[in-house]
């Protein structure tokens, strides 16, 4: 199975159906935006705290994997220079159509989120990359390149899902109100699938996922040369039983020195 193809029509199609994430912010918000009140998250609730950007405006931003029409925007607007690069054809069409109503300095580029070679050493102040590295095999890659194309003394906000979140089946916790382990670690789609996941999987259309551990995302960031200046844990809504127990992702800051 190609996984990258499979993905990115995953995600046209999530997004042309406006998913959750493929929402674009109206021109209030916008508006609001440039009148100084503005958030975004890299986890599904938390805003992320405002002392992580530092001054926004003039910054180089690399939004990563999180096309929609949502945070290139927002940042945007509030005053950086902003290419967004996502897989998927539709999210990015969302953000471009932002640029063009909100007259906004945002490039869009579509390609794979492991691997951006285009992008010249030292290109960027931030990195924004808000949990989607569930959808690529390997996250190391990912930290890899994203400390290269940061200029020195830059940062990169990453946000990424609680390895706990693959033990279960939480459609399954829904219908019957048990939250039980279902899968071993590391999960990895189709792999990891019984025969009832696969039939979903090839029903729903939906994006092959990926665990990855705290060693692999954490670790990992370490290991490419960052220091982890902060982070945060986060919950998601109630209709995830295991948010009801334990945070379901993690958001960090980390700093190329």
């Amino acid at each position: 199975m190609d996984i990258l193809e499979h993905n990115r029509q995953a995600w046209n199609r999530e997004s042309s159906n406006d998913g959750e994430w493929s929402v674009p912010v109206s021109e209030e918000i916008i508006s609001a935006v440039r009148n100084g009140d503005w958030h975004v998250i890299l986890t599904p609730l938390k805003p992320v705290p405002k002392s992580w950007f530092g001054n926004i405006h003039g910054k180089k931003v690399l939004c990563l994997a999180s096309g929609g029409g949502q945070q290139a925007p927002v940042l945007a607007a509030a005053g950086a220079s902003v290419v967004s690069y996502d897989l998927s054809d539709v999210q990015l069409e969302k953000d471009r159509m932002l640029a063009n109503r909100d007259k906004l300095d945002i490039t869009c580029i579509r390609g794979d989120m492991a691997g951006f070679s285009q992008f010249a050493a030292d290109s960027f102040d931030l990195i924004f990359h808000p949990v989607s590295n569930i959808f690529v095999p390997d996250v190391e890659i990912v930290w890899q390149q994203c400390y290269r194309v940061l200029k020195l003394k830059g940062d990169l906000l990453a946000g990424f899902m609680n390895p706990s979140m693959f033990l279960f089946d939480h459609d399954e916790s829904v219908r019957t109100g048990k939250t039980e382990v279902k899968y071993k670690l590391p999960y990895a789609e189709p792999g990891s699938l019984d025969q009832a996941g696969l039939k979903e999987l090839e029903e729903s259309g939906r994006a092959l996922e990926f665990s990855h551990s705290l060693q692999s995302q954490i670790g990992g960031q370490l290991k490419a040369g960052f220091v982890i200046a902060d982070l945060y844990e986060d919950y998601r809504s109630d209709s995830v039983p295991l948010s009801k127990f334990s945070p379901t992702s993690i958001a960090t800051r980390a700093t190329k020195l």
